[in-house]
């Protein structure tokens, strides 16, 4: 790994030489618990850090990478060249005289920002329990979930709350901008074509009761452990694959029987056909190889191409 080279020490210099960590394994800051080293790592904890990372490697020519919880995210088994930058911002506002609240990035939406919101009596954010995300996560991807409760089959976004957020735009400059300029659809916003960088958002919310807002959060917490493989002792980046004209690939998967299917240390779930799981010792290789059979066999048997969701970073 080019760990030696100058823009690294002028990084360090900038950043602090005891926050900047070298040969990082990225494998312990992903969901997927697996990914190889990042020559340079470093945790911003507040908007000001994050603009500096991220404004310092852009102006050394280094390659950046900011990284939330690393959920939806494969990384390579040769790691990441450059610095990836773990967004740790935490600062969470509540206007409750507005019904609106402002967090930065890094804000974990579950449990965090969803207990604050509830605490207070503002309903929206309640729909995302159990989803490991960031709020900065939650735009990129648009965050979303078919809610069990109180009415089963509407997909809810975070689209549909949010008011406004604050970005580093790809010229350097810092603005706001409203929803509409996220141009969100499923799986998808405006963040995967450019160089964006979410600072804090202002989310508009409801007034709701307390104990209301708890039977969401109870009731969805129940069905993710009842359909979800658990993190904890069975490690996933989530749903693999795009929905395919309005059809889940979780149920073209499982119509072909690859259920259980495993590639090394890689497997289908077989509690949810659209996850793979690591058994313990899978590596992104055996990840990218379930893949592309999985894509294989859904588009010979059904036709339908699958398309990955989930992010691929690094060298593999």
């Amino acid at each position: 790994m080019a760990t030696c080279h100058p823009a690294y020490d002028e990084l360090a210099r900038t950043l602090g030489p005891d926050r900047l960590r070298r040969n990082e394994p990225l494998a312990a800051h992903t969901t997927f618990r697996i990914g190889g080293p990042a020559d340079l790592f470093y945790e911003a904890t507040t908007t000001e850090e994050l603009l500096a990372a991220v404004l310092t490697a852009r102006r050394l020519e280094v390659p950046w990478f900011v990284l939330g919880l690393g959920a939806n995210v494969l990384v390579g088994d040769r790691g990441f060249r450059g610095i990836v930058i773990r967004n740790k911002t935490a600062a969470v506002r509540v206007l409750e005289e507005s019904h609106r609240v402002w967090a930065e990035s890094g804000v974990v939406v579950s449990p965090d920002l969803i207990e604050t919101c509830v605490r207070c009596g503002l309903s929206g954010l309640e729909h995302y329990a159990g989803i490991p995300s960031t709020v900065g996560g939650a735009l990129w991807q648009n965050l979303h979930f078919l809610s069990p409760a109180p009415e089963r089959g509407r997909t809810v976004y975070i689209a549909e709350v949010l008011e406004s957020a604050e970005l580093l735009t790809e010229q350097g400059t810092v603005r706001t901008v409203g929803v509409d300029y996220f141009q969100f659809g499923y799986d998808d916003s405006i963040l995967h074509r450019t160089c964006d960088v979410v600072l804090t958002a202002t989310f508009k919310l409801e007034p709701a009761s307390e104990e209301a807002m708890r039977h969401v959060v109870e009731t969805n917490l129940a069905w993710r452990r009842l359909h979800h493989p658990p993190l904890d002792s069975q490690p996933s980046a989530g749903s693999v694959f795009k929905k395919v004209e309005g059809v889940g690939a979780g149920r073209l998967i499982e119509s072909c029987g690859l259920k259980g299917m495993q590639v090394g240390g890689a497997q289908v779930s077989p509690r949810h056909a659209n996850i793979i799981v690591n058994r313990g010792n899978a590596t992104a290789r055996d990840v990218r190889r379930l893949i592309a059979h999985i894509q294989e066999v859904v588009q010979r048997e059904t036709g339908y191409r699958l398309e990955p969701e989930i992010s691929f970073v690094g060298e593999f």
